[in-house]
This record gives C-alpha cells, structure tokens and sequence, in this order.
C-alpha cells in the first residue's frame, strides 16, 4: 500500500520528533490516509490521536535525528568537506557535552554557519526521503 503525505508536513513531524527538551515527542503516519499524529508526553494540543497509533500495522513512527544519524556524522561529514583543517578539532568537540553547540559557534565564528544550516537541511531531506521510499510513502505536491 502506498501512502501519500506532504514533504513539508514530514519534515515539521521530524523537527517534533527530534525536539530535545523536558518531555518526550512522537510522531506517526497513518498508512491509510496520510495523516500524521503529532504526540507528546505533555499533550495540550486537545488533538487525540487515536487509540491504536502504537500499532505499527496502521501507523509508522517518524525517526528522529538521532535514528537516521543526522547529529554527530552529519557534522563530521561536512567538517571533512568544507573544513578539513579543522576536523581534529571538531571530532573532540564530540568527545565532550555541548558538542553542538560547540560545533555551532565555530562555523559561525569562520563563517561558515549559513552552508552548514543548507548542508544539514539537504542531510535530513535526502535522509528522510529515502526512509519515506523504504516505507512506501510518497509525497504529493506541496500547495502553492
């Protein structure tokens, strides 16, 4: 069965999913429609999602940044493409927390933060579209 969703509405899923803050959030496809079910520890959106979301039959779980390995070796990666000279540096970065942020500033600092931002929207759209092919989904056209 294929289903049909909108590139930009699984990427905002994806943003939800990835979140890091003090509650966890979830994210699910309906097979059927298409409808994607934003969930959250601390749901006041007054929007229920149904009863059945967890079975996998029914809904696909969006993955998170972590599940298709878009922090730390997306940034590794571009390191190696755009900044080579400074890979040693950036790979310590990642032995430590704050890593990220780290990371951040020095692109900023070197003025590389706006390649970096279209790098990483490039990874994660790449990365989600081969997961949607993989889990039969295909997207329709976005309104214009």
């Amino acid at each position: 069965m294929t289903t049909f969703v909108r590139l930009s509405e699984l990427l905002d899923a994806f943003e939800w999913v990835s979140a890091v803050g003090p509650f966890e959030n979830n994210a699910y496809v309906s097979r059927e429609t298409g409808k994607i079910w934003l969930v959250s520890d601390l749901d006041d959106s007054g929007d229920e999602p149904p009863a059945d979301v967890d079975d996998d039959s029914l809904y696909l779980a969006v993955p998170s940044k972590n599940e298709l390995d878009l922090g730390r070796s997306l940034a590794l990666e571009f390191t190696e493409e755009h900044v080579p000279a400074r890979s040693v540096e950036v790979r310590g970065f990642f032995g430590r927390p704050g890593a990220y942020g780290k990371f951040k500033s020095l692109l900023d600092a070197i003025g590389m933060l706006d390649t970096w931002h279209a790098y990483e929207s490039n990874g994660i759209e790449q990365a989600l579209r081969a997961w949607a092919d993989q889990n039969g989904i295909q997207f329709t056209a976005e309104p214009p």
